[in-house]
């Protein structure tokens, strides 16, 4: 009973190793399947002498199978007497069942006429080498009638391309053009060099202070001698308050020459200190009276305003103020026409010379083209 329970237990043991060796046989089956499928067409077995045949490999193999195809040097010998011209990669086409074809187009030729033997190409997938099966090129020679040499001509010397107005006139009426844009640029720069351009000089005038003015007038004044002179009282006290008037319209800035007495100084009461008012009102009343009542004053009295008209100007001086003054000048209308007509002629002759620099550099690039 022992031995026949043994006896089952090998056959079982038998059987499970029978199923494991056959499963990993139909693995190593089916992975070997995707590699066995390589062919090789060609689309014309016969040529003429430097015709062209074209000769296609596929590949079936899996999607991620690397798949390398022979590679030759361009006119490199297939076979002897047989050139390849061109290779190209077609794109993979996805078949059924995760499989993809591969494949690649050889251009072949020959100048030999005779039948060609093209052995078998070997292709790589994923490092295992396949060869193709082999295939035949037959090629033709033309045939030639040797009877008659002298309907054979040699060949022709190298030839011009026409002239064709078509291609040149474009460039011919741009050039035309251009030239015609020059002149007129030409013609605006002749106008505005005629044209003299208006320079507006812009002056620096250096100006006295109104302290500065009076004071040189008072010192006129005095140079004068009027204020020692019975018949030039009159005119000294005109002068003096004339020049205290100046003062005071360009130190204050209200129109002094035109008020009275009285109303420049109930101007100036809120402004200035009550003794120099007090000093300058005296000196207003005396020469009102001279001027008006022909009142007679003394040669004391007369020295005495002077000194009050000065230290009224010496207290209401103002010192730091500038002493220059740029002057503008004003252009006529003429003049502004002028310069005007000058800005547009030369931004007329800018907008030309930049539009020819294009036309000019649009022609000679055309003109490389076409040579």
């Amino acid at each position: 009973m022992i031995n026949k329970y043994s006896e089952n237990k090998y056959v079982l043991l038998e059987k499970r190793l029978m199923t494991i060796v056959s499963f990993v046989v139909c693995l190593l089956s089916a992975d070997g399947l995707y590699a066995q499928s390589v062919e090789a067409t060609i689309d014309s077995i016969e040529i003429i002498i430097g015709e062209q045949a074209h000769l296609t490999l596929s590949v079936t193999a899996k999607d991620n199978a690397d798949v390398i195809f022979p590679s030759f040097q361009h006119q490199q010998m297939i076979t002897p007497g047989v050139e390849v011209l061109d290779m190209q990669q077609a794109n993979p086409r996805p078949l059924d069942n995760g499989m993809t074809c591969f494949s690649r187009t050889y251009s072949l030729t020959s100048f030999d006429d005779t039948l060609y033997y093209l052995p078998p190409l070997t292709v790589k997938v994923d490092g295992k080498e396949i060869k193709s099966k082999s295939l035949a090129l037959k090629v033709v020679g033309m045939e030639v009638d040797t009877t008659r040499v002298d309907k054979f001509f040699g060949p022709k010397d190298v030839q011009d391309n026409p002239f064709l107005w078509m291609e040149w006139g474009a460039i011919f009426w741009l050039s035309v053009v251009m030239l015609l844009l020059l002149a007129v640029s030409y013609y605006l720069y002749i106008r505005l060099r005629d044209n003299k351009p208006i320079i507006a000089r812009i002056k620096i005038v250096k100006r006295l202070l109104p302290h500065q003015k009076a004071m040189k007038e008072i010192n006129e004044i005095k140079a004068e001698g009027l204020a020692g002179k019975d018949n030039s009282t009159k005119e000294y006290y005109t002068k003096l308050t004339d020049t205290l008037r100046k003062y005071i319209e360009e130190r204050y800035g209200f129109s002094a020459m035109e008020m009275t007495s009285s109303e420049i100084i109930d101007r100036l009461t809120s402004s200035e200190d009550k003794t120099a008012l007090d000093e300058l009102r005296q000196l207003f009343q005396t020469a009102d009276l001279v001027k008006f009542a022909k009142y007679s004053t003394l040669i004391n009295e007369n020295d005495m305003n002077l000194v009050n008209a000065i230290g009224f100007i010496n207290q209401t001086k103002l010192e730091n103020q500038p002493t220059e003054e740029i002057v503008k000048p004003q252009l006529t209308e003429e003049e502004k026409r002028s310069e005007k007509t000058r800005s547009i002629l030369k931004t007329s002759i800018c907008v030309i010379i930049l539009v020819c620099a294009i036309m000019l550099g649009y022609i000679v690039y055309s003109v490389c083209q076409l040579m």
